[in-house]
């Protein structure tokens, strides 16, 4: 591949056996690193599954475990968040950023001792901070309700990956830094420092209520998000065959996210005792967001525009598309619940609830989920052993967020405008709330089970059980010159006669 092209550019045919030999090797040096934190952040998102479980079912049993401490709603729901965020797609947002880090910059993956360190601190943090939240130690600051303790290991985790991904771009091949690159090194440098900054003993009060939402808003933003549009920037030509429609719209998403989010956080405030002035520059910041989610929507739109056919077969193509659908609508979203008068009806209801699982899950979980079934099969040399149970896990998970989503929604709007109403008794407010929270128990349980068919293929293509598969899995089968292009999904991912073009 040139260096300044985008990864939907295909070499020239003279190149591309020289283009197989260069990605196999950078793929190679990949492989460990990334199955230790897939498999680990696919571990935590089993737990964190069953924790939420737990939680959601207590809205219709309420008695239910009420007599272990540590399996009540106020320990379980912080333990399955954290799980979630640290554990989940922290971990697999680290696995998904190495194989794109040393891929875009062409060079081997630096560092992979380091990497390996990190999972191992990671895991032990995340385990450390989940018993600790269980057995009653939370710090019950939102989003950072691990004991410090945990923290002691996921810090300097974080920044081995730092050195890992310094080193290897201190050794890059490419020229030309591809607008993912800049994503994912903005994530690397912004999220240990958010962490850092958080911890420091020197907020009390307001000032620390102002700091949370600081922080618990840029972790999403700066932390979580950049991985997710690294990767649908990637993915999204690489599967299709075709350059992204911009680059001048790339970066300028980039320098509107980084220069308006980290102010947004503060509107979750609205209505506190914090200074009107804060939470009115947060307002304003919030809806300039407006300008990069639109021009990232537009630039994906426009890039898959005449390939909307090949979300038919590809599982990465699907999940991604949805994924980055999913940004664009939880960013306007958050843009019009900052506005003070919607606020007033939105706040302390299920619609928040909603909002925060159409980021975390619809957006950048269904994108790491896109990203892992392209990347597997690359660093394993196997393909994924069955096209149902991915279609499964895609259906299961989609349908499950969505009805997830909508529930809550509808039921917090509801919930918002009777709690405004002082002729509507509370308890009539909770009885109506009944309904909704069923919806999300049902759709809790649809993902659960589409976690546990992407764990159970996970470890089939980790271990290579099975017969050997013949070519990539697709949903069906492929007309003839879908995805010929050089490097696209169509390639084959396991050495054959035929596999000289490796994508």
């Amino acid at each position: 591949m040139p260096d300044d092209a985008s990864p939907g550019v295909p070499p020239d045919v003279a190149d591309a056996n020289a283009d197989v030999d260069w990605r196999r090797v950078v793929d190679a040096s990949t492989r460990w690193p990334v199955i230790a934190f897939v498999v680990s952040a696919t571990a935590w998102l089993v737990i964190g599954s069953l924790l939420a479980l737990i939680a959601s079912f207590k809205f219709q049993f309420p008695d239910w475990w009420t007599h272990q401490a540590w399996l009540t709603f106020g320990r379980v729901r912080p333990a399955h968040l954290n799980t979630m965020i640290y554990g989940w797609i922290s971990m697999a947002g680290v696995g998904v950023s190495a194989w794109l880090w040393a891929r875009l910059l062409k060079t081997r993956l630096q560092g992979r001792w380091m990497l390996l360190l990190s999972a191992a601190l990671w895991n032990l943090g995340v385990l450390v901070g989940t018993i600790g939240i269980l057995a009653g130690y939370s710090r019950a600051i939102e989003w950072v309700e691990m004991p410090y303790v945990a923290f002691a290991f996921i810090v300097p985790a974080m920044l081995l990956v730092v050195a890992s991904f310094i080193q290897t771009l201190w050794q890059r091949h490419a020229r030309h830094l591809y607008i993912s690159v800049w994503y994912l090194g903005a994530a690397i440098l912004w999220g240990p420092l958010l962490v850092i900054a958080i911890l420091l003993p020197i907020y009390s009060g307001i000032p620390e209520a102002t700091a949370n939402w600081w922080y618990a808003h840029n972790i999403l933003g700066l932390w979580i998000t950049p991985p997710g549009l690294a990767a649908a920037y990637y993915f999204i030509p690489k599967v299709i065959g075709r350059p992204v429609h911009s680059y001048h719209l790339s970066y300028l998403g980039f320098w509107t996210l980084a220069l308006f989010y980290n102010w947004a956080g503060v509107h979750h405030l609205v209505g506190g005792p914090v200074p009107q002035w804060v939470a009115t520059v947060s307002i304003v910041f919030s809806a300039m967001m407006i300008i990069p989610v639109i021009v990232v929507a537009v630039n994906h739109h426009l890039t898959v525009v005449g390939h909307f056919e090949k979300l038919k077969y590809s599982p990465t193509l699907r999940f991604v598309v949805f994924g980055a659908m999913s940004y664009t609508a939880v960013s306007l979203q958050g843009s019009l619940q900052s506005f003070r008068y919607w606020q007033e009806v939105t706040h302390f209801t299920h619609y928040t609830i909603a909002h925060s699982h159409l980021g975390v899950y619809a957006f950048a979980t269904m994108i790491a989920f896109g990203a892992i079934y392209y990347i597997m099969p690359r660093v394993t040399e196997w393909e994924w052993g069955s096209k149902r149970l991915v279609s499964l896990h895609f259906w299961t998970t989609g349908l499950g967020i969505g009805a997830y989503f909508t529930a809550l929604t509808i039921g917090g709007v509801i919930q918002g405008f009777q709690m405004l109403n002082p002729d509507v008794a509370f308890l009539d407010i909770v009885d109506d709330t009944k309904p909704w929270l069923i919806v999300r128990s049902v759709s809790g349980t649809l993902m659960t089970i589409g976690h546990l068919v992407f764990a159970y293929l996970l470890v089939q293509i980790v271990l290579k059980r099975g017969e050997r598969p013949e070519g990539p899995t697709y949903f069906h089968p492929v007309p003839e010159g879908t995805f010929a292009h050089v490097g696209g999904d169509g390639s084959r991912s396991v050495r054959t006669p035929s596999a000289d073009q490796d994508g």
